[in-house]
C-alpha cells in the first residue's frame, strides 16, 4: 500500500512562499475555532430530549461521559497534529500509516461531513432566522424559504409552494466572501461569533441558578423502568449517545494545522482545549436546565429551553435563545465550509483531486477557488433541496474518521516509535483502543439508512479515485508536493 513518509510531510509542513496557507491562527484562534463548531443548536435541543427519555437531571453525568469518550479520539488526533502540522486531518494521517487508497475513503468522508453539515445547518438557519423575524413583526415570502420540492400550508387553508431557500442560499455565500478574504479574519469574525453565543449560554446559567428548584432534581438518576436506556445507569450511557453528537467538531480544529503558528504546541491547546471548554459549558447548561423545570415536561417538545426559561422572569431570554442558535450555525457553517476547502486543498496538493483545488490566491493566501466552487455547490444544495434529505449524514462520517485516527497512532507508535512528537497520547494502546471501540459503538447505534448512504457516497468516492486520483497522484508518479501547485497567475509546469 503506497504510503507518504513522515519525512515527506514535515517537508510540506515546513513549506513557505505564496503557494502555501498562511499561519495566523494562535492558540486563542483555534480554541475559538472548535468551541465555534461543537456549540450548535443541538445544545438547545438534545440535552431536553436526552433527559426526558433517558437521564432525568443525570444529563449532566451523561455530558460527562460523552466527553470522556471524545476524549480518546482528542487525544490521538493531538499527537498527530503536533507530529505532522498539515492541512487535511484524518485523511492526511491515514495516507502516512494505512495508506493512499484509505487516505483518499477518508479524505472523500469528510467532504460528505462537512458539506452536507454545512447545507443542513444553513437550512435549519433560514428556518430559525423566520421565527427570529416574525417575533418582530417582520415575514418573508413562504416561497422564499423552502426548496421547490417543499409546500406549506398557510393560516388560511391555502397551499404554497416553495421556489428557492434564499436565506440559506445567502448565509452559505456571506461566509463564503469571509472565508475567501483569509484565514485570520474568518479567525476574527468566528471568535467575535463564538464570544456572543457563549456569553447567551453564560446568561442563561447564571440568571437560571437563582431560580432553580431543588425539588427537580429529586430523584437526581430516575429509576429505570425495566427497559434498557430509559433512565438509571443504562439511560445515562444511552443519553450520552444522544448528547455524544453535540461535541462533535473539535476535529475540524486539526484541518487548520497548516494555518496555526508553532503547531506543534497550538494544535494539542486548540483541540483539546475546545473540548474541554464546551464540557464545562454543557454540564453546567444540562445542570441549570433540569433544576428550572421537571425533566418529563421536555418531552415531545423541540425547544425545551424555552420550556425552562418560563420558569424565570426573563422572558427576554427566549429571544437571546433563537438568536444564539442563529448566531451558533453561523459560526458552524464557517467552520465546516474551512475544514471542507482545506482538505480538498491537501487532496489536490496530493494530485488526487484537480489543481484548481489547492491554488492559492496571491495576496490572500487561501484556496479562493476552492472556496468559491465549494461555496456555490454548497449554497445551491442547501436552497434547493429539503433538509430531510439532506438528512444527518455528519455523524457517521465524523465518527469513521475518529476509527481511522485512533487506529493511525496505534500503528506509527508500533512503526516509528522513536519519531519527534510534540504531544503525546497518554497510556498508548488503551486510549487508542477505547477510542476506537466507543466510536465503532456509536456507528453501529446509526440507523441503516445512514450506512447505505455512506456506502453510496463512498462507491462514488472510489469510482472517482480509480478514474483520476490514481492515475494522478504525485506520490505514485514520484513528484514533489510542489510540482504542479503554484500560486495563481503563475505558469505551472
Amino acid at each position: 500500500m503506497l504510503k507518504k513518509s513522515l519525512e515527506l510531510l514535515r517537508l510540506e509542513a515546513a513549506e513557505t512562499g505564496s503557494h502555501t496557507l498562511k499561519r495566523s491562527l494562535g492558540p486563542f484562534n483555534l480554541i475559538a475555532i472548535g468551541v465555534g463548531v461543537i456549540i450548535g443548536a443541538g445544545l438547545f435541543s438534545l440535552t431536553g430530549i436526552a433527559a426526558a427519555n433517558h437521564t432525568g437531571p443525570a444529563i449532566t453525568l451523561s455530558f460527562i461521559v460523552a466527553a470522556v469518550g471524545c476524549a480518546f479520539s482528542a487525544l490521538c488526533y493531538a499527537e498527530f497534529a503536533s507530529m505532522v502540522p498539515v492541512a487535511g486531518s484524518a485523511y492526511t494521517y491515514s495516507y502516512a500509516t494505512l495508506g493512499e487508497l484509505f487516505a483518499w475513503i477518508i479524505g472523500w468522508d469528510l467532504v460528505l461531513e462537512y458539506s452536507v453539515g454545512a447545507a443542513t445547518v444553513a437550512i435549519s438557519w433560514s428556518q430559525y432566522l423566520v421565527r427570529f423575524l416574525a417575533k418582530y413583526d417582520l415575514h418573508i415570502p413562504p416561497q422564499l424559504v423552502m426548496s421547490p420540492f417543499e409546500t406549506s400550508t398557510l393560516a388560511d387553508g391555502s397551499t404554497v409552494h416553495g421556489v428557492v431557500n434564499l436565506p440559506a442560499i445567502l448565509v452559505v455565500l456571506a461566509i463564503t466572501a469571509i472565508i475567501v478574504r483569509g484565514t485570520q479574519g474568518s479567525a476574527w469574525f468566528n471568535a467575535i461569533v463564538v464570544a456572543l453565543k457563549v456569553s447567551v449560554v453564560l446568561v442563561f446559567i447564571a440568571l437560571g441558578w437563582r431560580y432553580i428548584d431543588p425539588a427537580n432534581y429529586q430523584p437526581y438518576i430516575p429509576a429505570n423502568t425495566g427497559k434498557f436506556g430509559e433512565f438509571g445507569w443504562s439511560g445515562i450511557l444511552r443519553g450520552a449517545g444522544v448528547v455524544f453528537f453535540v461535541f462533535i467538531g473539535f476535529d475540524i480544529v486539526a484541518t487548520m494545522a497548516q494555518e496555526a503558528k508553532n503547531p506543534q504546541r497550538n494544535m494539542p491547546i486548540g483541540i483539546i482545549g475546545s473540548l474541554l471548554v464546551c464540557t464545562v459549558l454543557f454540564v453546567l447548561f444540562g445542570h441549570v436546565m433540569t433544576g428550572l423545570a421537571n425533566f418529563s415536561e421536555f418531552k415531545n417538545s423541540a425547544a425545551p429551553v424555552a420550556i425552562a426559561i418560563e420558569k424565570t422572569p426573563y422572558a427576554w431570554l427566549s429571544s437571546a435563545v433563537i438568536l444564539a442558535i442563529l448566531i451558533g450555525y453561523t459560526s458552524v457553517i464557517l467552520v465546516d465550509l474551512l475544514g471542507q476547502s482545506r482538505v480538498f486543498f491537501s487532496m489536490s496538493r496530493d494530485g488526487l483531486l484537480p489543481r484548481v483545488f489547492s491554488q492559492v490566491h496571491p495576496r490572500f493566501q487561501t484556496p479562493h477557488k476552492s472556496n468559491l466552487l465549494l461555496g456555490a455547490f454548497i449554497s445551491l444544495f442547501a436552497g434547493l433541496v429539503p433538509i430531510n434529505v439532506v438528512g444527518e449524514m455528519c455523524s457517521i462520517g465524523t465518527l469513521l474518521a475518529f476509527v481511522m485516527v485512533c487506529l493511525a497512532v496505534l500503528i506509527m507508535r508500533k512503526r516509528e516509535p522513536n519519531a519527534p512528537r510534540a504531544f503525546r497520547t497518554p497510556w498508548v494502546p488503551l486510549v487508542p483502543i477505547l477510542g476506537i471501540i466507543t466510536c465503532l459503538i456509536m456507528m453501529l447505534s446509526l440507523p441503516w439508512d445512514t450506512w447505505l448512504r455512506l456506502f453510496v457516497w463512498l462507491a462514488l468516492g472510489l469510482v472517482i479515485y480509480y478514474a483520476y486520483g490514481k492515475k494522478h497522484s504525485k506520490l505514485r508518479l514520484g513528484l514533489q508536493v510542489d510540482d504542479t501547485v503554484e500560486p495563481e497567475g503563475n505558469r505551472i509546469a
